[in-house]
């Protein structure tokens, strides 16, 4: 295919101002419209457009090329000439062409090549061997047969207006679901009245950011060691985060005093990332110093429901519901990727928190929750949480095992619960840095627990021997064996 550049009317017309004066009529950019063409006659004019302005956006049409008359173009495609000069005339009006009277038809210099592809930005640790990073389940055991015939009943059983703008709270039936959910599992006292169905902890987190600063808070604690996503996500809020010490029974309350806070973000049934569970004396106190400053827990039960060696301890929310706001979600569960969480909220809150949710998203998708509301009622949700018990209880057990073979002397601190154990390596294994440099370039992905501190210098510097975060419910006991003799055999 040949088509010229030009009409025989328009051989003597001089090229438009501003114009390259490139002609790439020859081009095999037309080959892109047969497709086009082939369409059924009703929708042939709108693919021909499509197809070209998908030439032009993609940069095989690049600013300043000419094209066909319509004529040559139409005759060569095998169409009308009318459809050409159609699919001409909307390209120019939208901007991607423009033409002159006896000038011809050019590609506008308005349009930006669009990317070849979209990147993707989700967090990966592409190139390595073995991942021990903490905080991914196992995605392999989402109960897609389960979770499909959900979708399948609900899809079927939807009333219409439940496909509508939602409360910003979460369906009653969502909300009614989880308020027993909780109760009977993680011992909150949840009223479903005061239940934001919310897209994950990061979401509540957010949430009570832009409340407390409307309310004129400025700072926020936050647990050292503790998350580092706190902090990007109460500066979104326009919240400082400061930092309070542990010691091996959770927050020092004599500190959190001293900070002269009147709200803090805690772990207490499963310290991320020390292992450690608050004590009840330290959940005692921490209730006292809240009611004392009229003050706010944030608590993060990101585990809560995996505890290997005893029964789960109960949410330090259901002792004081008014001075303790509780989040969760499906993250640890399920999967992170379905963003899906609860925030219960004190009455004091509530209304603030609930306008907040409708101005962010208008609240979570309706099909979302009706589906996960179905997912509890029916005891899938209890199932899974049981199947996932089972799993992560035998790769913890694989782990403690590769240590004592592979790393003799290692100690474990903190409880058998959650997605990750604290490993305290020897001194012959450090300095923390040399370790760390030569598991990675093993392939090793490892987080040493110095990351996950504010202040480095009150938690040692590392000469000590090495304390290792290691992530092992995405990995299956073959990988986490084989990765442990990796590390070893690295050092």
């Amino acid at each position: 295919m040949t088509p010229s550049g030009t009409n025989p009317d328009e051989a003597g017309a001089e090229k438009p101002a501003g114009g390259t004066g490139t002609d790439h009529s020859a081009s095999p950019a037309w080959e892109l419209l047969l497709p086009a063409v082939s369409a059924p006659a009703r929708t042939r004019g709108r693919s021909l457009q499509a197809a070209l302005r998908e030439a032009v956006r993609s940069g095989r049409l690049p600013p300043g090329t000419r094209l066909p008359s319509s004529r040559d173009l139409a005759a060569d495609l095998g169409v009308s000439r009318g459809l050409v000069t159609g699919a001409y005339e909307q390209l120019t009006a939208e901007g991607y062409l423009r033409s002159g009277r006896g000038a011809g038809t050019w590609v506008g210099g308005a349009v930006r090549a669009a990317p070849p592809r979209a990147r993707d930005l989700a967090p990966r640790s592409p190139g390595t061997e073995a991942d021990f990073v903490a905080g991914t389940p196992d995605l392999s055991l989402f109960p897609r047969a389960a979770w499909a015939a959900a979708q399948r009943d609900v899809l079927a059983r939807l009333p219409h207006d439940d496909l509508g703008y939602p409360d910003p709270r979460g369906l009653p039936r969502l909300r009614t679901a989880l308020a027993e959910l909780l109760t009977r599992r993680r011992g909150v006292v949840a009223d479903p009245e005061r239940l934001v169905v919310v897209s994950g902890v990061a979401q509540a987190t957010a949430l009570l950011g832009f409340v407390l600063h409307a309310r004129g808070v400025r700072e926020v604690g936050v647990e050292d060691p503790g998350s580092p996503q706190h902090d990007a996500l109460y500066a979104s809020a326009g919240v400082t985060t400061v930092p309070v010490p542990l010691d091996g029974e959770g927050l020092r309350i004599e500190a959190l005093r001293e900070s002269g806070l009147r709200a803090v973000t805690a772990t207490p049934s499963h310290q991320f990332p020390t292992g450690i569970a608050y004590s009840a004396r330290r959940r005692a106190e921490l209730l006292d110093w809240a009611r004392s400053v009229d003050g706010l827990v944030l608590e993060d039960d990101y585990d809560g429901d995996f505890r290997y060696d005893r029964a789960p301890v109960g949410a330090l929310q259901g002792l004081d519901p008014e001075h303790v706001a509780y989040a969760g979600s499906v993250s640890k569960s399920l999967a992170p990727g379905l963003r899906l969480g609860w925030l219960l909220v004190p009455r004091s809150l509530s209304e603030e928190i609930v306008e907040r949710k409708r101005t962010m998203d208008l609240g979570h998708p309706a099909l979302d929750q009706a589906l996960f509301a179905r997912f509890v009622e029916r005891g899938d949700y209890d199932r899974q949480l049981r199947r996932c018990q089972r799993a992560y209880r035998e790769r913890r057990d694989t782990l403690v095992a590769a240590l004592a073979e592979d790393f003799p002397g290692a100690k474990l601190t903190g409880i058998a619960a959650g997605l990750h154990v604290i490993a305290a390596l020897p001194a012959r294994y450090g300095p923390e840095e040399r370790f760390l440099a030569r598991v990675r370039a093993a392939g090793v992905a490892v987080r040493p627990l110095s990351a996950y501190t504010h202040a480095r210098a009150e938690h040692g510097d590392g000469d000590d021997g090495v304390r290792l975060v290691l992530g092992y419910a995405h990995l299956s006991p073959g990988r986490i064996r084989a990765g442990v003799r990796l590390m070893a055999a690295a050092v």
